[in-house]
């Protein structure tokens, strides 16, 4: 059976906490956190900081699980996907499909630099990082499937790369501080917030009350 057969390495899961960022912020959820990403954001918080793959050099977890052992694992009706990327993972559709058939709703964050047609029940979060790694461009599909744009902002600068792109977004579209940069990225995230009032405030709040 497929669900025996097909397995996905995985970093870790975690069960009945709560979304802090974004649209579902405060929902409760569970997370699936797929193994593996390029991308190599230097604020990454899962030890992926590395471009070069120089996640493997610090041995995190990776777990070969099957979809029916990562079904049995969930106790709540969200299902966020995270990594890492997930998109990297060929077989990221059926794993949603699956999930969505067994009663969850499934969630997906992404830099959007890898793409694969996943259901269309899914709820995508595009957080692009092409500003920090030029060889991740966001690939054009994530701009009218992607139900949410989440940008993290460290400079103005992070912004203003993807104001073009951010004008014709139709979805939800939040702008977000990094965490590290504490009060500072927090004033010039206000300040875009009062120049651009299509976007909205997202924190990570999850970090503010020190949940996982």
């Amino acid at each position: 059976m497929i669900e025996n057969t097909l397995k996905f390495n995985v970093q870790e899961t975690f069960q009945s906490t709560l979304q802090g960022e974004g649209y579902q912020a405060g929902r409760v959820c569970d997370f699936i956190r797929l193994y593996g990403c390029p991308v190599g954001c230097w604020f990454c918080d899962t030890g992926y900081a590395s471009p070069d793959g120089d996640y493997y050099k610090k041995k995190l977890p990776k777990n070969s699980k099957s979809l029916e052992e990562l079904l049995d694992e969930t106790k709540s009706k969200l299902i966020v996907i995270s990594g890492g990327e997930p998109f990297i993972h060929k077989k990221l559709p059926e794993l949603c499909a699956y999930l969505i058939r067994n009663g969850k709703d499934v969630a997906i964050e992404t830099s959007g630099s890898y793409w694969l047609e996943v259901p269309k029940e899914v709820f995508i979060t595009l957080s692009p990082k092409e500003h920090l790694n030029p060889k991740m461009p966001v690939k054009e599909q994530f701009w009218t499937r992607a139900n949410e744009l989440k940008i993290v902002i460290s400079k103005v600068e992070d912004f203003e790369f993807y104001k073009e792109q951010s004008e014709k977004f139709k979805g939800h579209k939040y702008l977000q501080p990094e965490f590290y940069d504490g009060n500072e990225s927090v004033q010039k995230t206000i300040n875009l917030l009062l120049e651009n009032n299509d976007f909205k405030l997202s924190l990570q709040t999850h970090k503010i009350i020190n949940i996982q």
